[in-house]
């Protein structure tokens, strides 16, 4: 056959139809060959109703002819056709040959990845995936085919009942693309005769797939390999929780390659460790391989801020607390992988209002989320509450960020003293009655009404040996109030001079002086009638 009837060895033979589906009714078939026109014929048998469309590659086999055994990278082979019977033109291949890559819009080519001159020894088969806008994955075999210059017999493939399509490589085309990213190949383990079930003995590698992860969908993870592929038709396929068990269809895995293939994202904070069982079977054979399980291991990514138990802290200091005094602690979880950096929290404030009477009262421990007090000054009478704001960041501190509010009331301390409104008092008791009111003496007191540290109490220390007086808090508080125990005689004491303190219910927070009063009591003398003594008295 002469040069120019080689020329026509490219040219397509193309059954239309719907991975070896055909629509019912409805065949067109072209044929062409050099040098005879008069033997294109198209026979069409047209059904009474328009069919349905069928997504799928447009032909049942793709065959590409190649006139050298070594092809370059980027070298352009031809293209897959492909519908989905949408208004989409742009879809997403898979190659499982790491030598050829597939563009979205079906042109195979030469992978980019590729350093080196890709040697065609024969036939070189492999399949190309692709998926519908459903999610259904439809693969299809493609060949290419090393056939040299000198031999110009047209070929014609027949493989179950169906046509092929032809092409010839067009080297001069430098187009790039992207090659499939590498995944790792899980074998099962060679059998001694055959496929056939036998004892699971050797341990399955580990799948790692990073949760979050973009795509696009379906992604590829991994490859399930027989090692019978090589002389039978091998069908692959996955069960389990992930595949046919809930979450249904997270995995996928094509039948005719054995690639798995992710779905969708995952996310580690809801399942960590997915197990599943994947199988092979040889075309025709009712005997398959002992079950693979599948670990896939979902890798944590950092996408969990810090989240504190409460929105809003509530606490109380004293006013009077030393430093270093323990006032709340605020705890902040990570949903992310325990004991990594992704859930490694630490804890600052980054906020105090008001910033008086300094902007650094308060600290936190950075690991545990403790607040202590950092410095004096807290005074209830002038600034009686904080409002401090505390973040926790993951990633020990520079990640994700997550903020609490911790308000703080200044509770009162004794931190001052009660005074008497005068510092003597002079009062006068008829002799002889108890129970007497003596005198009410006045105090005042600057700490938080009615608090503890308010409320007055009062102690007669010196003046009263005999236990003649009492004294007892008012009750409002502020009132000391002196009475008789037993009645005075004047006679024996014409007056009596009494030394009162006053203190508060709790004891001082500071060193404070006590207060004193001192109160002069005139007893008041009663003409009493004579008495006896004794009383009767015997004369002789």
């Amino acid at each position: 056959m002469g040069t120019a009837q080689f020329a026509v060895l490219g040219i397509v033979i193309v059954v239309f139809q719907s991975t070896g589906q055909e629509s019912a009714g409805h065949n067109i078939t072209l044929n062409s060959e050099a040098g005879n026109a008069e033997q294109n014929k198209a026979s069409v048998l047209v059904p009474a109703e328009e069919p349905t469309c069928v997504p799928g590659f447009k032909s049942s086999r793709f065959i590409f002819k190649v006139s050298t055994k070594f092809l370059k990278p980027h070298t352009r082979l031809g293209k897959v056709a492909f519908t989905d019977c949408t208004d989409r033109t742009i879809f997403v291949f898979k190659s499982d040959d790491r030598h050829f890559t597939v563009q979205g819009d079906g042109i195979l080519k030469v992978s980019t990845h590729v350093k080196e001159l890709v040697h065609i020894r024969g036939n070189q088969d492999f399949f190309v995936h692709t998926w519908t806008s459903q999610g259904h994955n439809i693969s299809v075999p493609v060949r290419v085919l090393h056939h040299s210059n000198h031999h110009g017999d047209h070929i014609h493939h027949n493989h179950q009942h169906h046509h092929h399509h032809h092409t010839k490589v067009d080297p001069a085309n430098k187009t790039q693309s992207v090659a499939d990213q590498p995944v790792p190949i899980l074998h099962f383990r060679k059998a001694s005769a055959g496929l056939r079930r036998r004892k699971r003995d050797w341990v399955i590698p580990v799948i790692s797939v990073s949760e979050n992860v973009r795509g696009p969908f379906p992604l590829k993870v991994s490859q399930i390999r027989s090692n019978e592929d090589k002389v039978k038709k091998i069908f692959y396929s996955i069960t389990g929780p992930g595949a046919d068990q809930d979450p249904v269809g997270l995995f996928v895995m094509d039948r005719d390659s054995g690639s798995l293939y992710l779905t969708q994202p995952l996310d580690r904070e809801q399942i960590d460790v997915y197990k599943f069982l994947a199988h092979a079977v040889a075309d025709g054979a009712g005997m398959g391989e002992e079950p693979m399980e599948i670990n896939v291991k979902v890798i944590d990514q950092n996408d969990n801020k810090p989240v504190f138990s409460q929105d809003t802290y509530l606490g109380e200091v004293a006013e009077a607390s030393a430093k270093g005094f323990e006032v709340i602690k605020v705890v902040a979880t990570d949903a992310d992988k325990p004991l990594t950096d992704n859930s490694d929290i630490l804890y600052r404030i980054i906020d105090q209002e008001p910033k008086l009477p300094a902007d650094n009262l308060f600290e936190i421990n950075q690991n545990n989320g403790v607040i202590r007090v950092n410095a004096g000054g807290l005074d209830r009478e002038k600034y009686p509450k904080y409002t401090l704001v505390v973040q926790a960041a993951d990633m020990k501190g520079g990640g994700l960020e997550g903020e609490t509010k911790v308000i703080l009331t200044v509770t009162d301390s004794n931190d001052n003293a009660p005074v008497f409104t005068q510092p003597l008092y002079e009062a006068s008791v008829a002799e002889n009655k108890a129970d007497t009111l003596v005198v009410t003496m006045s105090v005042t007191d600057g700490d938080e009404p009615h608090s503890p540290a308010w409320n007055a109490k009062f102690t007669i220390v010196d003046g009263d040996p005999g236990g003649l007086f009492t004294v007892k808090t008012g009750t409002n508080k502020l009132e000391g109030i002196i009475s008789t125990v037993k009645g005075l005689d004047f006679e024996t004491s014409g007056t009596h001079t009494l030394m009162v303190a006053v203190e508060n219910e709790v004891p001082f927070a500071t060193s404070l002086p006590t207060a004193t009063a001192t109160v002069v009591v005139t007893v008041e003398d009663v003409n009493e009638a004579p008495i006896f003594d004794p009383m009767e008295k015997h004369v002789t």
